[in-house]
């Protein structure tokens, strides 16, 4: 709810009472002092004045409010709702994100892959406003973790929850092929002008009867695009065993797949090899892909002068009966 006046300027008025009773000041200092002697009233100061003496300036002050009140119903104030319209339409996109166990490497440190990515991920998701977007994950089979939906606060709340395939007794591999055939499904209904896959992995694909080249293909022919990205760095990376001790494992990223797979669907490969190269990517793929939505609000305002109006006149009445009545006074 939101307020204003239509003609603020009338408010100006208010300082006509304020400049006459400044000049009245003025006119009495200028006065020249009487030098006529009078009585001393000085005995009567013991006396108890009536009520009707002590509030002798109510009529006055009743006048002032209402003066008061018809200056603000004269500037019409206005109270409104503001009613948002969007017009166009969002991006559809699905997230396909690899939980293998090799994620659980530590070159993201302090955190593994998958909780650098999660991060990551949760800030692009946060910074999207009339996007769908839905979530896969995917190892050695892949998973609908959440279907595209705008409730980013539910959508946040299932990313958070993922975990690695080896902590959900899950078989482990990495099968992206199967997740961007998950991941396409999931969006192959939508009617979006714009639908986008963004698949995050660190290795090759070793799991699933679906090729990603063959399934990038299919993807290109829905007219979808697909953005790739592989993280972690090349060689030997440490990784925590079941007992939490460190060990060592081979980073198998296969580049040539991703790259394959982005130039396929006319996307784009992005390779990390730490927070804040993850961090930039997706912040590249926020302004690559921008929602074609116009944003416009429109204020309703209804007239409030009214109520102003009456109460000012009531007083007015008042104001006068009891100057007749009560608050007389004999000239």
């Amino acid at each position: 709810m939101i307020f204003r006046f239509a003609h603020p300027l009338a408010l100006f008025i208010l300082v006509i009472p304020i400049l006459v009773f400044v000049l009245s000041r003025l006119g009495r200092w200028r006065t020249i002092p009487a030098v006529m002697l009078y009585s001393d009233v000085r005995l009567f100061d013991d006396m108890n004045s009536g009520w009707r003496v002590r509030m002798r300036r109510t009529p006055d002050v009743l006048r002032l409010i209402a003066w008061v009140l018809l200056v603000i119903a004269l500037a019409r104030p206005q109270g409104g709702r503001t009613q948002e319209v969007i017009r166009g339409e969002g991006v559809d996109i699905a997230l396909a994100l690899d939980i293998s166990g090799s994620m659980a490497a530590l070159d993201f440190d302090p955190q593994n892959r998958l909780q650098a990515a999660k991060s990551v991920i949760g800030d692009f998701i946060a910074g999207r406003e009339f996007d769908r977007i839905g979530l896969v994950v995917f190892a050695r089979d892949a998973f609908h973790q959440s279907p595209p939906t705008l409730d980013y606060e539910v959508l946040l709340r299932l990313l958070d929850e993922v975990q690695l395939a080896p902590d959900l007794l899950l078989d482990d591999g990495t099968a992206i092929g199967l997740g961007l055939a998950s991941a396409a499904n999931m969006l192959r209904a939508s009617t979006a002008p714009s639908r986008i896959i963004i698949l995050l992995t660190d290795g090759a694909n070793n799991a699933g009867a679906i090729d990603p080249l063959t399934a990038a293909q299919s993807i290109a022919a829905l007219g979808m695009r697909v953005y790739t990205i592989g993280v972690g760095k090349t060689g030997l990376v440490p990784i925590l065993d079941d007992l939490g001790n460190s060990r060592l494992i081979e980073s198998d990223l296969d580049e040539d797949t991703l790259r394959g797979i982005a130039e396929i669907t006319n996307g784009a490969y992005f390779r990390a090899v730490d927070l804040v190269d993850l961090q930039r990517i997706y912040d590249q793929i926020d302004v690559l892909e921008r929602s074609d939505v116009e944003r416009q609000s429109f204020v309703r305002w209804q007239e409030q002068g009214f109520i102003w109006l009456v109460v000012g006149f009531v007083l007015l009445i008042i104001e006068r009966l009891l100057r007749h009545t009560v608050f007389q006074t004999i000239p």
